[in-house]
């Protein structure tokens, strides 16, 4: 945190920490110009904090998007940029037969229902479907002879696909970046995080085993 006679400034840490979201979501929020935010000389990010407090007194009226809504709608916008054929340029997807494409076009949606799931539940239950999601993106990667890395960049092409939807069905909603915004990103983050790393965890298994 930076201080002179007038203005209190404040780093990416201090804005995340002062708002209870991911560092991420913060910098995400910046690059597309939801925070206000001002850079150094240096290039490095840097906020008033007196913008920060008047953005986050708007955020508190703003009427928030349910959860539900946001996946319905979030469904409807990754199936549509599957259909506009996205994944065709996808070097990983292009090393697939048809069966596999079927395979993985399918499990985008199971990744939205898996993260509707968590939304409404934090409990048991959905640790164990990041589980599955990940033995299923691993399980299948090996299957269909992709490696790590290829299996991780199928992953993070269906994750950046959803939360682009989201993103869309939040501004859809006209909801003003909020505090609403950071719960559903924290959320989003944390069972795709989960998801990830039982991803690359199971792969490793496979692989161990298969030695």
């Amino acid at each position: 945190m930076e201080n002179n006679s007038r203005e209190v400034w404040l780093k990416l840490m201090d804005v995340a920490e002062l708002l209870g979201v991911h560092p991420s979501t913060v910098r995400l929020w910046s690059d597309k110009g939801i925070l206000p935010t001002h850079r150094t000389s240096g290039g490095h990010r840097r906020y008033l904090q007196a913008e920060i407090d008047l953005w986050r007194k708007a955020s508190r009226v703003t009427p928030e998007l349910e959860p539900v809504s946001a996946m319905q709608s979030a469904i409807g916008q990754v199936r549509m940029q599957i259909a506009e054929g996205r994944l065709e340029a996808e070097p990983w997807y292009q090393k697939l037969d048809q069966k596999a494409r079927e395979q993985y076009r399918a499990s985008s949606l199971n990744l939205v229902r898996g993260l509707m799931s968590f939304m409404a539940s934090a409990g048991p239950d959905s640790a164990s479907e990041a589980y599955a999601l990940g033995y299923e993106y691993a399980s299948r990667a090996r299957r269909y002879g992709l490696n790590a890395v290829d299996a991780t960049r199928a992953f993070l092409f269906f994750r950046n696909s959803l939360l682009e939807a989201l993103i869309n069905a939040y501004d859809g909603a006209h909801v003003p970046p909020g505090l609403a915004w950071g719960r559903m990103l924290n959320k989003m983050n944390n069972f795709t995080d989960q998801v990830l790393l039982n991803l690359l965890q199971t792969y490793q298994v496979l692989e161990e085993a298969r030695a």
